[in-house]
């Protein structure tokens, strides 16, 4: 580590970024101009960024490990504000001056960050007090997104759904980027992602008019917070995106079962790769999710085989079903499995789903373990089930490796249904599930 008593190189520095485009953006930013409130002494660096945002990042680093907090949404760790504030300070030229009076930004951290250390050696539990600041604070700046985001509906409202269709990807990006600085990250990335939505859905509208009815009861629900069960304040705290910490779901409600690993599903942006991973108890019969994430480019740290079955405990979420889960210890695989367990026609998966939809209207994906399922292509290719009843397929289906998979028989199939269009994930082949 470098000596805390000199300046670092710039060189120093740039080693820290997490990849060469972190560091060319901080270097862009290594500009007085953008910052305020710089200042520093002995073991911190602190300052005030203007970004894209009303609000400037307030950043911070705490030179003896380094540590970095910024309040930007970016998941790269250290972000490009940390970088660039350590970039003016390394210059010494003044504009980030030692100084005798910390800004309070950076003390509280600094001081919640030693508050941590301290309770992590000791074994004690933190401060309470100290908790409910924090606790305050984070709901303050979601109340006031929250409070700018119902401004925004009632915009959309006035001016009708057929003006908002003619706006640029832009007015939805700047309406989710106002979000996740306010903390409501969850709630941010489906409004952003509405901006392609209705430019290539040929039902835009409904599918727009029911999101908004969505975005609109989480608004009055947070505003009723109090009045929540554990449950549905779970659900809430799930679709804003203010998530929770491990050590505290590991303390909650538990279940152990012989997991059957039905369901595997990726997403990858340009941020952030996802899986999800579905399971099917086999005395509880329970269906449970693992939410995995990794940097994009990076490989995800944990993994479980399709069709395998898992001897373990997993922690549970709060929230309506299905719940997301963790394994709260060690987790064996005990067998390869042997089919699709749970399985239910069109019919009995529907009633399931609408009974969890009504308990959870922010629900997106409903799992659904389905039996005796025909591949019917065509212009709107199906899965038809033995009694006639029929599900649409998601258009990026491979209808084709489906069918080809069945031979045209009946087979279990599970998969995501999102309310209009069903996910195929897997199917039974032999006795086997495959990814499809």
């Amino acid at each position: 580590m470098a000596d805390l008593g000199s300046r670092w190189t710039v060189a120093q520095v740039l080693a820290l970024a997490p990849d060469s485009g972190s560091a060319k953006s901080a270097r862009g930013l290594a500009n007085p101009r953008t910052w305020s409130d710089l200042g520093s002494n002995e073991s911190l660096v602190w300052g005030k960024c203007q970004g894209s945002a009303r609000a400037p990042y307030q950043v911070t680093v705490d030179l003896n490990e380094p540590a970095f907090r910024c309040t930007c949404p970016s998941r790269k760790f250290p972000c490009k504000h940390g970088l660039a504030l350590l970039l003016l300070w390394s210059a010494n030229d003044g504009v980030v001056a030692d100084l005798d009076t910390t800004e309070p930004f950076a003390a509280d951290w600094a001081a919640d960050r030693a508050a941590r250390t301290k309770s992590a050696a000791t074994g004690r539990t933190p401060d309470p007090e100290a908790q409910a600041k924090r606790l305050a604070e984070r709901e303050s700046l979601m109340s006031a997104g929250i409070d700018d985001f119902e401004r925004w509906l009632h915009d959309i409202a006035r001016q009708g759904l057929a003006s908002v269709r003619r706006q640029p990807p832009g007015f939805w990006d700047a309406a989710g980027a106002r979000l996740v600085d306010a903390q409501v990250p969850g709630l941010g990335e489906r409004v952003r992602a509405m901006g392609s939505a209705v430019h290539a859905r040929h039902d835009w509208a409904p599918h727009l008019l029911g999101e908004l009815g969505r975005w609109y009861l989480a608004v009055n629900a947070w505003r009723r917070r109090a009045e929540l069960d554990p449950a549905a304040m779970g659900d809430l705290r799930a679709l804003l995106g203010w998530s929770r910490r491990t050590e505290e779901v590991r303390s909650g409600e538990r279940l152990a079962d012989r997991w059957h690993v039905v369901g595997l599903s990726q997403e990858e942006d340009e941020r952030l790769l996802s899986q999800r991973t579905w399971l099917y108890g086999e005395h509880t019969k329970e269906t449970v999710v693992l939410l995995d994430f990794a940097a994009a480019g990076m490989a995800l740290t944990v993994s479980h085989v399709l069709g395998s079955v898992v001897d373990g405990e997993v922690a549970l979420y709060p929230g309506g079903a299905p719940r997301r889960a963790l394994f709260a210890g060690d987790e064996h695989k005990v067998a390869q499995g042997e089919g699709l367990p749970g399985a239910t026609d069109v019919g009995a998966a529907l009633d399931r789903a609408a009974r969890w939809q009504a308990g959870n209207p922010w629900l997106r994906r409903v799992p659904m373990a389905l039996t005796g399922m025909t591949v019917v292509p065509g212009d709107t290719p199906l899965l038809v089930d033995r009694n006639g009843a029929a599900l649409t397929l998601a258009p990026d289906t491979d209808v084709w490796q489906l069918l080809a998979l069945s031979g045209g028989h009946p087979i279990p199939v599970f998969g995501e249904w999102g309310g209009e269009r069903f996910h195929p994930l897997s199917a039974e082949i032999d006795d086997r599930l495959v990814s499809v």
